[in-house]
């Protein structure tokens, strides 16, 4: 406990913080500014094309229909979907008599199955609704054109990092068990605990965890939905 309070306060969006908690990963306040940072990110190929999306002209488009928010309607659907999907998963409410030990290799593989259901609605609504601004003139045109090099660039290094949570939650998984067992072995036997408290906790975390990266994967579409909300 004296450990934990001595570590600083994780600033920073929810699934941050949220996975700063859970796990014993420091996130140290990055030095450099958002720019910085981005520069080094981006090669001269990947500069060049935000460049031209930036600077020049996205040509002449047809106006498109009005935004009548049916996007934002089906993005609201289909994330609403996945959240369930999460929220309800056998494995994480306990409902799969199958996960009751202690073996993690189930829940890897259900957190890997939500995040590729995750990657590819997202992926396309985030394309579609670029489509949709292709409609709506050039200067919606052009935000279009610095989302699609700005997805290019930052894809890959998310994929990366959202790729390792996996192995963040199992070593939370292995410490919370640990932990049941050090108490098991040292507590009397009218101090014992309900049975799989521990695991229940961790379903708990995992959907947390899930749910926020969820909200992460839907920022770039929210934005694109705000854009096309004010493109007429």
């Amino acid at each position: 406990m004296a450990q934990m309070a001595q570590r600083a306060a994780v600033r920073g969006p929810t699934f941050i913080r949220l996975l700063a908690r859970l796990t014993d990963v420091g996130v140290p306040p990055s030095r450099q500014s958002l720019p910085d940072r981005l520069s080094q990110w981006l090669d001269w190929t990947h500069a060049i094309a935000l460049s031209t999306a930036l600077d020049g002209k996205a040509g002449a488009a047809a106006d498109g229909p009005a935004f009548d928010d049916t996007e934002a309607a089906e993005c609201a659907r289909l994330r609403a979907a996945l959240a369930d999907a999460i929220t309800s998963d056998p494995a994480l409410t306990g409902a799969e008599s199958s996960v009751q030990g202690a073996d993690y290799a189930v829940f890897r593989r259900r957190y890997q199955t939500h995040q590729r259901a995750m990657q590819a609605t997202a992926g396309k609504l985030r394309g579609r609704l670029r489509d949709r601004l292709v409609q709506q003139g050039d200067t919606a045109a052009r935000l279009g054109a610095v989302d699609a090099v700005m997805e290019a660039v930052l894809s890959p290094r998310e994929h990366g990092l959202l790729a390792r949570i996996p192995t963040l939650l199992g070593e939370r998984f292995e410490r919370l068990h640990q932990a049941e067992l050090n108490h098991l072995a040292d507590a009397s036997s009218s101090d014992q605990a309900a049975p799989n408290a521990w695991l229940d906790l961790f379903r708990r975390d995992m959907q947390s965890v899930l749910l926020a990266e969820l909200d992460v994967r839907f920022q770039p579409i929210e934005a694109l939905l705000a854009a096309l909300r004010t493109a007429h």
